[in-house]
């Protein structure tokens, strides 16, 4: 009546219908699990898929523009200075309004990113971008352009809010610094090549052909984010819109992932305004930590950015030739910026920012103490380029890691845009102390200040990861 069982020693004994049941129950537990587990976490979760790196890939281009566009007017100040005959004062204005822009429309947009979505306002932003460079072309003034360049200011402040937070909800937990860091190392890429582009349009023409190079290219990205640029999982499944469901799915569906039967139940801070949670409890401290850190360091990055053509032109060099210099500023600020987002997988992500930044100091000062010749200029200027923009590259990191998904656009856009005025304000003040006889030098080491304050805010930041969260 009974099944004859073997005894082995040091084995529990059990029926052979309870043998077979454990495996079932450790699918069902298994099958459970991951029916708990929700859209936006398998995307946390998982492997990066071909679908989310050129999600992420797109972004890094998005950033590149953006690294264009801001620095056509630095390709373009020596020949609009020659043309209109204006001076240094002048000219720090022209260099500064399109960074007033970009610090109203990073306040402003960022919020309307965290409740519209990242894809409608990168597209928007594409929009606007295109037509402020087109139009720069027509200008015959400061007054006018200056206008243009404030409208595309506008646009690129709202994109870099939209571009940081796409780039870190396309990402996984494992890659997330590293796919900020690669989208921030866009911006001198961009730089970079399109320098290039301008070095040469400069040989042949005159500066309006920047503008017509950088607003053609700003609308050809226009279908590419249409097209393969979705909304992130993450914002779906927190602000769930109308068919949020269905297109969380129709993207898992393109990422490689399963279907979800259901979203997240809403939490109630989706709902809040998120700008004023900047200022809760929970996060005042670190928003004002990383905006005066973002503020400082970046006056000292524009400064580099700004002012090296015209530094360049004045030493006795070609406009060519100084279009070339900053590409290799660039060129070191991309270098230092992906391998900053590579450290970042195993080290800290703030500890490492620090230290880039105190040695922006030093170099930004190097570079102030001039060189007779161009290669030493461009070596000098790569190297400022390589940590300078490695501590910008740190904190959009730390904006991503530091802000949650419902604030990480407001988050990110606030400190951008509070940070632009300290780089509206970077080559006004370089302008004026070079008008108030400064040599390079000292307007080199004063401008070089702000990145030492920034190092000495984050030492007094606690991100996410550091409490435990995420």
């Amino acid at each position: 009546m009974f099944a004859a069982r073997t005894l082995i020693p040091g084995r529990r004994v059990g029926t052979r219908a309870q043998s077979e049941a454990r495996p079932t129950r450790d699918r069902q537990r298994r099958r459970s699990r991951h029916m708990a587990t929700t859209p936006d976490q398998i995307v946390a979760r998982s492997t990066l898929t071909p679908y989310q790196i050129m999600a992420i890939g797109i972004t890094i281009c998005l950033n590149g523009l953006d690294g264009f566009d801001v620095l056509s007017i630095s390709f373009a100040a020596p020949g609009i200075a020659a043309e209109w005959g204006i001076n240094r004062a002048a000219l720090g204005f022209v260099l500064a309004v399109e960074l007033m822009g970009m610090a109203a429309g990073a306040i402003m947009l960022g919020g309307i990113t965290d409740k519209k979505g990242r894809r409608p306002m990168i597209l928007g932003c594409l929009v606007v971008m295109s037509a402020g460079m087109l139009l720069a072309t027509t200008a015959t003034g400061v007054t006018t352009l200056s206008i243009w360049r404030l409208l595309t200011g506008l646009g690129i402040g709202g994109m870099l809010a939209a571009t940081n937070a796409a780039a870190a909800e396309h990402s996984n937990d494992k890659n997330r610094n590293l796919a900020v860091s690669l989208m921030a190392i866009g911006y001198p890429i961009g730089a970079v090549l399109g320098g290039s582009v301008a070095a040469w349009l400069l040989q042949y023409y005159d500066w309006r052909a920047v503008f017509w190079f950088g607003g053609g290219v700003s609308l050809l990205f226009i279908p590419i984010v249409w097209f393969r640029l979705p909304e992130t999982v993450a914002f779906l499944c927190q602000r769930q819109p109308n068919n949020a469901l269905d297109r969380v799915n129709r993207t898992l569906e393109r990422m490689g992932h399963a279907k979800a039967d259901a979203l997240p139940p809403p939490r109630k801070e989706e709902f809040k305004g998120a700008t004023s949670d900047l200022f809760s409890p929970a996060l005042y401290r670190t928003t004002l930590i990383v905006t005066l850190a973002y503020f400082t360091h970046i006056a000292t990055f524009y400064f580099i950015l700004k002012w090296v053509p015209k530094i360049v032109v004045d030493m006795g060099f070609e406009a060519s030739s100084a279009a070339g210099v900053l590409v290799w500023a660039n060129v070191g600020g991309a270098i230092g910026g992906a391998v900053l987002g590579f450290l970042s997988r195993r080290y800290p992500v703030r500890l490492l920012t620090i230290a880039v930044l105190l040695i922006s100091f030093a170099m930004v000062s190097v570079f102030g103490s001039g060189q007779s010749t161009l290669t030493g200029l461009a070596l000098i200027a790569a190297t400022a380029g390589f940590f300078t923009n490695a501590g910008v590259v740190g904190l959009y990191a730390l904006f991503a890691e530091a802000f949650p998904t419902h604030v990480r656009a407001s988050g990110t856009g606030f400190a951008i845009g509070i940070g632009r005025g300290g780089a509206s304000l970077s080559p006004i003040i370089a302008g004026f102390l070079f008008e108030g006889g400064f040599g390079l030098q000292g307007v080199a080491i004063v401008m070089a200040s702000g990145a030492v304050i920034a190092a000495a805010a984050l030492a007094f930041l606690k991100t996410r990861s550091e409490h435990g969260t995420t």
